[in-house]
């Protein structure tokens, strides 16, 4: 049996990343590529670190570990789920999560922006008050929390199913005293709350686009992902209230991905400031609290 040759992790790490490329696995759900992937399946089969030193992999598996790496192959293989949905964990912003089908697999730049406290744009010292919308997993808040020590934070989803998720890692991350779960379309059940920060990655795939993605995605929930015919349903009822929940000098932060070039042309005298990460991704808009005043005031 062919199998019987694979003896070492790197054995499996190659072995599944030949299989994921033969098969045609999407890779788009925090890893770069079928090895990358196929070290992450691997590491977490065994219960290792990610940054475990080189010649580890030189070790042998014995068979109960053979076993749970093939059966971790193989799902990934046979269900076309992204792999944090069968190790329920997914990295973001160098903290660990729980996630299962009823969030989106943590995966943005917005991570960056966390790390630098959201830096030139505001002063970090004077920011109290974080709103993180559709929060999923609650991962954005979290990372925010951590930046922000002294601030509180509110995260705010209207699925039930994602708050549910976001309370196990609120929890696990001990931050139940300073970070408030919110079950909410958009801003409707926080009245007047103001926050110095509005942050949120959105739905933002249009319905086309949505039908014609991968498995892997199909695996994830819809709410989470398409939102209308131009991408743009909930980024819309973001940015028509978001001065009313911030405060002056305060900024909306928004990812829109791939529905960037609809947002300009549905608003083209808006001037969003368009941010460039070092460590990759595009799609993300700033606004601060006087341009959104002149742009979105009604009154």
């Amino acid at each position: 049996m062919v199998l019987e040759n694979l003896l070492t992790m790197r054995d499996y790490v190659r072995y599944a990343a030949s299989r994921f490329c033969e098969e045609g696995l999407f890779f788009g759900h925090g890893t770069a590529g079928p090895i990358d992937e196929a070290a992450a399946l691997v590491l977490h089969a065994l219960h290792l670190p990610y940054d475990l030193p080189g010649g580890y992999f030189e070790s042998r598996l014995i068979p109960s570990e053979r076993s749970k790496v093939l059966d971790l192959i193989n799902l990934r293989i046979n269900q076309r789920k992204p792999l944090a949905y069968l190790t329920n964990e997914a990295p973001f912003a160098g903290l660990s999560f729980y996630v299962d089908e009823r969030v989106l697999v943590p995966r943005s730049p917005l991570a960056e922006l966390i790390a630098d406290r959201f830096a030139p744009w505001v002063d970090p010292e004077k920011v109290s008050g974080i709103l993180d919308l559709c929060t999923g997993s609650g991962c954005i808040a979290i990372a925010c929390a951590f930046a922000f020590p002294d601030a509180s934070v509110d995260a705010i989803d209207i699925s039930s199913d994602a708050l549910d998720v976001a309370k196990i890692n609120v929890e696990r991350h001990d931050l139940t005293d300073r970070l408030g779960l919110i079950q909410s379309d958009v801003y409707s059940a926080i009245n007047g709350s103001q926050y110095d920060v509005i942050i949120s990655n959105p739905p933002y795939v249009n319905s086309q686009e949505w039908a014609s993605l991968p498995s892997e995605f199909h695996a994830e929930p819809r709410l989470g992902l398409e939102s209308g015919a131009d991408g743009l349903d909930c980024v819309k009822k973001i940015l028509l209230g978001a001065m009313i929940h911030l405060r002056p000098k305060g900024v909306l932060i928004v990812e829109v991905g791939s529905a960037a070039e609809a947002l300009e042309k549905a608003f083209p005298d808006v001037p969003f400031c368009w941010i460039d990460f070092a460590s990759g991704g595009d799609g993300v808009f700033l606004l601060t609290y006087d341009q959104l005043v002149e742009h979105f005031r009604t009154d």
